[in-house]
Protein backbone atom coordinates (compact mmCIF):
# COMPACT_ATOMS: atom_id res chain seq x y z
CA UNK A 1 0.00 0.00 0.00
CA UNK A 2 1.14 3.17 -1.01
CA UNK A 3 2.20 5.72 1.95
CA UNK A 4 -0.19 8.46 2.29
CA UNK A 5 2.39 12.00 2.59
CA UNK A 6 2.65 14.07 5.11
CA UNK A 7 1.41 17.72 4.35
CA UNK A 8 1.74 20.71 5.80
CA UNK A 9 -1.08 23.50 4.52
CA UNK A 10 -0.24 27.14 5.45
CA UNK A 11 -2.90 30.07 5.10
CA UNK A 12 -6.15 31.53 6.66
CA UNK A 13 -9.56 32.04 6.52
CA UNK A 14 -11.63 30.22 3.72
CA UNK A 15 -8.85 29.57 1.41
CA UNK A 16 -6.85 27.51 3.82
CA UNK A 17 -10.27 26.20 4.32
CA UNK A 18 -10.95 24.74 0.83
CA UNK A 19 -7.21 23.87 0.78
CA UNK A 20 -8.00 21.75 3.60
CA UNK A 21 -11.33 20.15 2.53
CA UNK A 22 -9.72 18.53 -0.36
CA UNK A 23 -6.82 17.75 0.88
CA UNK A 24 -8.65 15.04 3.21
CA UNK A 25 -9.35 13.09 0.66
CA UNK A 26 -5.80 12.82 -0.43
CA UNK A 27 -3.76 12.13 3.05
CA UNK A 28 -4.92 11.75 6.19
CA UNK A 29 -1.51 13.16 7.61
CA UNK A 30 -2.25 17.19 7.39
CA UNK A 31 -0.71 20.24 9.36
CA UNK A 32 -2.92 23.60 9.31
CA UNK A 33 -0.51 25.71 9.99
CA UNK A 34 -2.90 29.03 10.52
CA UNK A 35 -2.09 32.77 10.26
CA UNK A 36 -2.51 34.80 13.83
CA UNK A 37 -3.62 38.07 13.01
CA UNK A 38 -7.23 38.67 12.34
CA UNK A 39 -8.21 41.23 14.05
CA UNK A 40 -12.36 42.07 13.35
CA UNK A 41 -15.47 40.34 14.27
CA UNK A 42 -15.43 37.73 16.74
CA UNK A 43 -12.20 36.86 17.06
CA UNK A 44 -11.11 40.69 17.04
CA UNK A 45 -13.64 41.31 20.31
CA UNK A 46 -12.18 37.57 22.01
CA UNK A 47 -8.42 39.11 21.23
CA UNK A 48 -8.88 42.46 22.41
CA UNK A 49 -10.80 41.24 25.92
CA UNK A 50 -8.72 38.32 26.85
CA UNK A 51 -5.38 38.77 25.40
CA UNK A 52 -5.48 35.48 23.35
CA UNK A 53 -4.95 34.53 19.79
CA UNK A 54 -8.01 35.12 17.42
CA UNK A 55 -9.10 31.85 17.24
CA UNK A 56 -11.68 32.11 13.87
CA UNK A 57 -9.07 30.89 11.15
CA UNK A 58 -8.35 28.68 13.57
CA UNK A 59 -11.64 27.16 13.80
CA UNK A 60 -12.48 27.04 10.17
CA UNK A 61 -9.67 25.20 9.95
CA UNK A 62 -10.57 22.21 12.29
CA UNK A 63 -14.47 22.16 11.34
CA UNK A 64 -12.76 21.44 7.47
CA UNK A 65 -10.95 18.99 9.06
CA UNK A 66 -13.83 17.10 10.63
CA UNK A 67 -14.32 13.80 10.40
CA UNK A 68 -17.06 12.38 7.61
CA UNK A 69 -19.15 10.99 9.99
CA UNK A 70 -22.04 12.39 11.81
CA UNK A 71 -20.84 13.10 14.82
CA UNK A 72 -17.58 14.70 13.45
CA UNK A 73 -20.28 17.10 10.60
CA UNK A 74 -22.64 17.99 13.47
CA UNK A 75 -19.77 18.84 15.75
CA UNK A 76 -18.28 20.84 12.85
CA UNK A 77 -21.73 22.53 12.31
CA UNK A 78 -21.80 23.53 16.08
CA UNK A 79 -18.29 25.32 15.93
CA UNK A 80 -19.44 27.09 13.13
CA UNK A 81 -22.60 28.39 14.47
CA UNK A 82 -22.72 32.20 14.90
CA UNK A 83 -25.09 33.96 17.44
CA UNK A 84 -27.30 35.97 15.90
CA UNK A 85 -28.79 39.23 17.65
CA UNK A 86 -26.78 42.62 18.99
CA UNK A 87 -26.23 40.68 22.58
CA UNK A 88 -23.29 40.22 24.28
CA UNK A 89 -23.01 37.12 22.16
CA UNK A 90 -24.16 38.32 18.91
CA UNK A 91 -21.44 37.74 16.39
CA UNK A 92 -19.87 35.67 18.31
CA UNK A 93 -18.89 31.40 16.59
CA UNK A 94 -19.63 29.47 19.25
CA UNK A 95 -16.53 27.40 18.20
CA UNK A 96 -14.22 30.17 18.86
CA UNK A 97 -15.95 30.31 22.22
CA UNK A 98 -15.45 26.99 23.05
CA UNK A 99 -11.75 27.32 21.82
CA UNK A 100 -11.14 30.29 24.02
CA UNK A 101 -12.65 28.83 27.09
CA UNK A 102 -10.48 25.82 26.46
CA UNK A 103 -7.38 28.15 26.52
CA UNK A 104 -8.21 29.38 29.79
CA UNK A 105 -8.78 26.20 31.20
CA UNK A 106 -5.63 24.48 30.10
CA UNK A 107 -3.29 27.58 29.42
CA UNK A 108 -1.67 26.12 26.28
CA UNK A 109 -3.34 27.55 23.31
CA UNK A 110 -1.55 24.03 21.35
CA UNK A 111 -3.45 21.35 23.76
CA UNK A 112 -6.53 23.25 23.70
CA UNK A 113 -6.93 22.94 19.77
CA UNK A 114 -5.71 19.12 19.63
CA UNK A 115 -8.44 18.92 22.25
CA UNK A 116 -11.17 19.98 20.15
CA UNK A 117 -9.84 17.80 17.06
CA UNK A 118 -10.10 14.69 18.99
CA UNK A 119 -13.56 16.07 19.46
CA UNK A 120 -13.72 16.48 15.80
CA UNK A 121 -12.38 13.15 15.11
CA UNK A 122 -10.55 15.82 12.42
CA UNK A 123 -8.34 14.45 9.73
CA UNK A 124 -5.09 15.79 11.02
CA UNK A 125 -3.97 18.69 13.31
CA UNK A 126 -3.99 22.29 13.29
CA UNK A 127 -1.48 24.86 14.86
CA UNK A 128 -0.88 28.45 14.97
CA UNK A 129 1.78 29.92 12.90
CA UNK A 130 3.18 32.23 16.21
CA UNK A 131 2.81 31.89 19.71
CA UNK A 132 1.30 35.27 20.30
CA UNK A 133 -1.52 37.56 18.17
CA UNK A 134 0.10 39.70 15.77
CA UNK A 135 -0.48 42.82 14.05
CA UNK A 136 -0.06 43.29 10.23
CA UNK A 137 0.63 46.57 9.02
CA UNK A 138 0.81 47.67 5.14
CA UNK A 139 2.77 49.93 2.76
CA UNK A 140 -0.52 51.19 0.71
CA UNK A 141 0.16 53.50 -2.24
CA UNK A 142 -3.66 55.06 -3.42
CA UNK A 143 -5.68 54.81 -0.29
CA UNK A 144 -5.89 58.71 0.04
CA UNK A 145 -7.94 59.65 -2.68
CA UNK A 146 -6.74 63.52 -1.91
CA UNK A 147 -3.28 62.31 -2.69
CA UNK A 148 -3.38 59.43 -4.81
CA UNK A 149 0.49 58.35 -5.54
CA UNK A 150 1.04 59.09 -1.83
CA UNK A 151 2.17 55.75 0.55
CA UNK A 152 0.18 55.36 3.69
CA UNK A 153 0.52 52.83 6.60
CA UNK A 154 -2.13 50.75 7.28
CA UNK A 155 -2.25 48.96 10.68
CA UNK A 156 -4.86 45.85 11.35
CA UNK A 157 -6.30 42.68 8.77
CA UNK A 158 -9.26 44.22 8.54
CA UNK A 159 -7.69 47.53 7.07
CA UNK A 160 -5.33 46.30 4.80
CA UNK A 161 -7.80 43.62 3.56
CA UNK A 162 -10.63 46.12 2.89
CA UNK A 163 -7.99 48.76 1.64
CA UNK A 164 -9.10 50.61 -1.68
CA UNK A 165 -5.43 50.99 -2.55
CA UNK A 166 -2.68 48.79 -3.56
CA UNK A 167 -0.40 46.90 -1.04
CA UNK A 168 3.11 47.34 -1.37
CA UNK A 169 4.33 45.37 1.52
CA UNK A 170 3.47 43.91 4.62
CA UNK A 171 4.99 43.57 8.08
CA UNK A 172 4.22 42.09 11.43
CA UNK A 173 4.26 43.68 15.16
CA UNK A 174 6.26 42.35 17.37
CA UNK A 175 8.73 42.43 15.35
CA UNK A 176 9.92 39.45 15.12
CA UNK A 177 7.13 37.56 15.68
CA UNK A 178 7.69 34.56 18.25
CA UNK A 179 7.12 31.31 16.03
CA UNK A 180 5.15 28.00 17.35
CA UNK A 181 7.71 25.41 17.48
CA UNK A 182 5.07 22.80 16.92
CA UNK A 183 4.03 24.72 13.34
CA UNK A 184 8.15 24.97 12.88
CA UNK A 185 8.45 21.03 13.05
CA UNK A 186 5.40 20.16 10.95
CA UNK A 187 7.32 22.02 7.98
CA UNK A 188 10.70 19.85 8.39
CA UNK A 189 8.77 16.75 8.79
CA UNK A 190 6.52 17.17 5.43
CA UNK A 191 6.34 15.92 1.94
CA UNK A 192 4.78 18.91 0.65
CA UNK A 193 4.48 22.05 2.40
CA UNK A 194 1.55 23.72 0.40
CA UNK A 195 0.82 27.73 0.59
CA UNK A 196 -2.23 29.31 -0.36
CA UNK A 197 -4.86 29.95 -1.84
CA UNK A 198 -6.20 32.80 0.58
CA UNK A 199 -6.12 36.58 0.94
CA UNK A 200 -2.79 37.16 -0.74
CA UNK A 201 -1.00 40.04 1.87
CA UNK A 202 -3.48 38.69 5.04
CA UNK A 203 -3.50 34.80 4.58
CA UNK A 204 -0.81 33.87 2.57
CA UNK A 205 2.27 35.97 2.74
CA UNK A 206 2.42 36.65 7.00
CA UNK A 207 3.74 32.98 7.50
CA UNK A 208 7.27 34.31 5.10
CA UNK A 209 7.06 37.03 7.70
CA UNK A 210 7.85 34.44 10.64
CA UNK A 211 11.48 34.50 10.20
CA UNK A 212 12.13 31.31 12.36
CA UNK A 213 8.95 29.89 10.04
CA UNK A 214 10.63 31.19 7.00
CA UNK A 215 13.74 29.38 7.48
CA UNK A 216 11.82 26.22 7.85
CA UNK A 217 9.93 26.70 4.70
CA UNK A 218 13.46 27.48 2.86
CA UNK A 219 15.21 24.51 4.53
CA UNK A 220 13.19 21.73 4.71
CA UNK A 221 13.55 18.95 2.19
CA UNK A 222 9.54 18.94 1.70
CA UNK A 223 8.48 20.00 -1.87
CA UNK A 224 6.55 23.16 -1.84
CA UNK A 225 3.37 24.04 -3.43
CA UNK A 226 1.51 27.33 -4.24
CA UNK A 227 -1.83 27.46 -5.16
CA UNK A 228 -3.03 30.28 -6.85
CA UNK A 229 -6.40 32.17 -6.21
CA UNK A 230 -9.55 31.41 -8.65
CA UNK A 231 -10.12 35.23 -8.79
CA UNK A 232 -7.14 37.60 -9.67
CA UNK A 233 -7.30 41.70 -9.60
CA UNK A 234 -9.97 41.96 -6.71
CA UNK A 235 -9.66 43.77 -2.70
CA UNK A 236 -5.74 43.72 -1.52
CA UNK A 237 -4.36 42.68 -5.07
CA UNK A 238 -6.40 44.92 -6.89
CA UNK A 239 -4.49 45.14 -10.20
CA UNK A 240 -2.58 42.14 -9.45
CA UNK A 241 -1.88 39.29 -12.73
CA UNK A 242 -1.11 35.49 -11.36
CA UNK A 243 2.84 36.40 -12.30
CA UNK A 244 2.28 39.51 -9.82
CA UNK A 245 1.06 36.98 -7.15
CA UNK A 246 4.28 35.16 -7.46
CA UNK A 247 7.30 38.28 -7.53
CA UNK A 248 5.32 39.64 -4.03
CA UNK A 249 6.11 35.99 -2.95
CA UNK A 250 9.82 36.22 -3.87
CA UNK A 251 9.93 39.86 -3.13
CA UNK A 252 8.84 38.83 0.95
CA UNK A 253 11.20 35.70 1.15
CA UNK A 254 13.57 35.57 -1.84
CA UNK A 255 15.75 32.70 -0.85
CA UNK A 256 12.31 30.59 -1.19
CA UNK A 257 12.56 27.91 -3.60
CA UNK A 258 9.65 26.32 -4.94
CA UNK A 259 8.59 23.28 -6.70
CA UNK A 260 5.14 23.39 -8.14
CA UNK A 261 2.77 26.46 -8.74
CA UNK A 262 -1.11 25.51 -9.62
CA UNK A 263 -3.63 27.40 -11.04
CA UNK A 264 -6.83 27.22 -13.09
CA UNK A 265 -6.06 28.07 -16.45
CA UNK A 266 -9.44 30.29 -16.56
CA UNK A 267 -7.75 32.39 -14.14
CA UNK A 268 -4.73 33.12 -16.57
CA UNK A 269 -5.91 33.57 -19.55
CA UNK A 270 -3.95 34.39 -21.63
CA UNK A 271 -1.03 35.08 -19.64
CA UNK A 272 0.16 31.62 -18.97
CA UNK A 273 3.40 32.23 -20.80
CA UNK A 274 4.62 34.67 -18.34
CA UNK A 275 3.62 32.95 -15.25
CA UNK A 276 5.61 29.83 -16.75
CA UNK A 277 8.57 33.01 -16.91
CA UNK A 278 7.93 33.82 -13.29
CA UNK A 279 6.87 30.56 -11.66
CA UNK A 280 10.97 29.30 -13.59
CA UNK A 281 12.54 31.65 -12.10
CA UNK A 282 11.39 30.62 -8.72
CA UNK A 283 12.11 27.01 -9.88
CA UNK A 284 8.61 26.07 -10.24
CA UNK A 285 6.78 24.42 -12.51
CA UNK A 286 3.40 25.45 -13.58
CA UNK A 287 0.72 22.57 -12.94
CA UNK A 288 -2.75 23.94 -14.71
CA UNK A 289 -5.94 22.22 -13.40
CA UNK A 290 -9.75 22.46 -13.67
CA UNK A 291 -10.37 23.22 -10.03
CA UNK A 292 -12.87 25.88 -10.07
CA UNK A 293 -16.55 25.33 -8.67
CA UNK A 294 -19.45 25.77 -11.18
CA UNK A 295 -22.00 26.93 -9.19
CA UNK A 296 -19.95 29.15 -7.18
CA UNK A 297 -18.00 31.67 -9.21
CA UNK A 298 -14.65 32.35 -7.72
CA UNK A 299 -14.22 29.00 -5.41
CA UNK A 300 -12.54 25.81 -5.51
CA UNK A 301 -14.54 22.83 -5.98
CA UNK A 302 -13.21 20.49 -3.47
CA UNK A 303 -13.05 16.89 -5.64
CA UNK A 304 -11.41 18.68 -8.44
CA UNK A 305 -8.77 20.45 -6.15
CA UNK A 306 -8.24 17.50 -4.37
CA UNK A 307 -7.96 15.78 -7.99
CA UNK A 308 -5.19 18.20 -8.45
CA UNK A 309 -3.43 18.13 -5.16
CA UNK A 310 -3.78 13.73 -5.20
CA UNK A 311 -1.86 13.84 -8.82
CA UNK A 312 0.93 16.78 -8.06
CA UNK A 313 1.89 14.69 -4.59
CA UNK A 314 1.59 10.97 -5.92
Amino acid sequence: MTRRPAIAALGGGHGLFASLQALQLVTDKITAIVTVADDGGSSGRLREEFDILPPGDLRMALAALCDNSEWGLQWADALQHRFAGDGPLGGHALGNLIIASLWDLLGDPITGLDLVGRLLGARGRVLPMAAEPLRIEASVVGADPDDPEAVTEIIGQVEVATTPGRVLGVRLHPDPPLACQEAIDAVYDADWVILGPGSWFTSVMPHLLVPDLREALVHTTAKRMLTLNMVMNTGETSGFSASDHLEVLAAHAPELHLDVVLADPSVVADQGEQLRSTAESLGAEVVFANVADSDRPGAHDTLRLAAAYRDVVE
